[in-house]
């Protein structure tokens, strides 16, 4: 069992911060496997569209004008870390040196593969010198923070092996938890997979204000799920079956540890938790029946706290969790597991068997070991958000469309698999605007709204996905859903939709409306399935903002 023990309790007072199958359809599904040991799609089967040829750009150097509060060097490279008993397993791994700085800007995560953990503060000017020591290309992706296109960590700007990308941008979020990842097309899932993630955490007054747990006090949980060989050396291979259902593992780590273990003292913690799996989506709750409290989800704190029985986490999405201990006696265990819901994959034979999506299973350990007297109240108003309505955008009756299709050939957004550079004329919005979106399932609506939308699977191949749009984030302003509600019911209480967010997990059979402003930057920002082999087969697409 991995305890969190002191050498990780210097680690979170010293960063301020703790850190904590689809077999539907077998006969296609195995003439897709066919076709792609034979080579019919090619490398990530971007969904007939082919390889992207990107036109070859240098790489972008330091502006002599740009005067950063912070600047530090970004290095993703190949290493071996113990992770399970017996062999070292290798993988990829960022890790950050900070050149110019406020103490506490990066510390690393003891005995974890994943990257240096990264706090800023809003307002602050930022300069990340990202070296790419792996032996193919990869870019940065700010997951979450709102910066220019060409520090958002579009594919075009991705690096070859040797190269050094400097990023430049002024952090313009409220306080929230961000994630850093790669984000080259054909490429992401697996760079994810063999290590590849890290946090980084914005601060500002409003939530200093607030005088919330920190220190110790404060644990992200990095959540992900991995497959190990005989050896320990992690496997990602997926078949078809699992690129479409996504590659899921037998194994659940936090924080790049197997059989994650905390010890807590009887008081309140504030747990900020990732969602850092590539596909897998986690029903989570305390395994004592204690609601789960959440102060705030990806874009930042909450209104006022939002108590449920479980919450929903989908891959790219992060939660703020108050999580109180105290009345607890000393030696009291509890444990944080996910629970069973069904509906996000086709129904027919939906799991290749090992740790099935939508079954119950155990994340962490918790137990009290230590009896204290202080101890933070929780807030009753937490933070004041920016608010539009409907009719304050530029489309109050006509919402650009997200039209999810699937089928055993491809996942297609809005009809289509990514192209660079080629928007539709729903994908092209004017910079400075807000505008009212709609997410829904496409089968059936062919040729709609300017996108030949469809599929042939149709309900067959439905299934849930977790959308992510880059840029500014969003407002959910409400869901709906058609049909029979048994496997909804199952999730339905577990989502938050009161915050601002920059994913979204869009059920079978649901329409998401959302408003998102697009101000600040013009030039091309993705939005896709953050299930990443999806977004791997080109389940992608770009806004042109102009």
């Amino acid at each position: 069992m991995t305890k969190f023990n002191q050498s990780r309790r210097r680690f979170l007072t010293q960063s301020g911060v703790g850190l904590v199958t689809l077999t539907t359809l077998p006969r296609l599904a195995d003439a897709m496997e066919s076709m792609r040991m034979g080579g019919g799609m090619g490398m990530g089967m971007h969904s007939g569209s082919g390889e992207i040829a990107y036109p070859k750009l240098s790489p972008n150097k330091a502006n002599p004008l740009f005067h950063p509060d912070v600047e530090l060097d970004l290095v993703c490279k190949p290493a071996e870390i113990s992770i399970l008993k017996g062999a070292p397993t290798r993988v990829l791994r960022y890790q950050a040196t900070l050149i110019k700085g406020p103490v506490g800007t990066v510390v690393d995560i003891p005995h974890s593969y994943l990257g240096s953990i990264i706090r800023l503060q809003k307002g602050q000017k930022v300069r990340v010198n990202f070296h790419n020591g792996l032996s193919q290309a990869s870019v940065v992706h700010w997951h979450g923070l709102h910066v220019p296109q060409m520090m958002d960590g579009h594919p075009q700007y991705a690096i070859d092996s040797g190269e050094t990308w400097v990023y430049e941008f002024e952090v313009m979020n409220r306080a929230n938890m961000n994630i850093y990842h790669p984000h080259p097309h054909g490429a992401t899932a697996k760079q994810v997979y063999l290590g590849l993630a890290g946090a980084l955490i914005v601060n500002d007054e409003e939530e200093a204000a607030l005088e919330l747990p920190s220190g110790e006090y404060e644990i992200p949980l990095v959540i992900q799920d991995k497959q190990f060989d005989s050896e320990n050396q992690l496997t990602y291979s997926p078949s078809m079956h699992q690129r479409m259902a996504g590659m899921t593992g037998e194994k659940i780590l936090v924080n790049g540890q197997a059989n994650f273990h905390l010890d807590v003292a009887s008081r309140a913690y504030r747990l900020r938790v990732m969602n850092g799996s590539t596909s897998r989506i986690y029903k989570m709750a305390w395994d004592d029946g204690m609601p789960m409290t959440v102060i705030g989800v990806d874009g930042g704190l909450l209104e006022q706290p939002e108590t449920r029985p479980y919450v929903m986490l989908a891959p790219g999405e992060r939660l703020d969790v108050w999580a109180d201990f105290s009345g607890r006696n000393e030696g009291t265990q509890l444990a944080l597991k996910s629970l069973a819901f069904s509906g996000v994959l086709p129904k027919m034979g939906m799991n290749h068997g090992g740790l099935a999506v939508g079954s119950e299973y155990p994340i962490c350990t918790i137990k009290v070991t230590r009896k204290v007297s202080d101890n933070h109240k929780l807030p009753t108003n937490l933070s004041k958000m920016p608010r539009y309505r409907i009719d304050e955008t530029a489309n109050p009756n006509n919402p650009l469309p997200i039209g999810i299709s699937e089928s055993p050939m491809s996942m297609l957004l809005n009809g289509r698999a990514y192209e660079f550079n080629n928007p539709l004329p729903t994908e092209r919005v004017k910079m400075g605007s807000v505008q009212l979106l709609e997410i829904f399932h496409a089968h059936g609506e062919m040729n709609k709204r300017g996108g030949g939308m469809g599929g042939m699977g149709g309900m067959s191949m439905s299934m849930a996905h977790p959308i992510h749009l880059h840029g500014q984030q969003f407002e959910i302003m409400s869901r709906s859903i058609s049909g029979d509600t048994t496997d909804y019911d199952t999730v339905s209480e577990g989502f938050i939709d009161s915050g601002l967010k920059d994913t979204v997990l869009v059920m079978p059979m649901e329409r998401v409306k959302i408003i998102k402003p697009f101000h600040d930057f013009k030039g091309l920002f993705l939005y896709h399935c953050h299930n990443l082999e999806h977004e791997d087969m080109g389940m992608m697409r770009e806004f042109s903002v102009e």
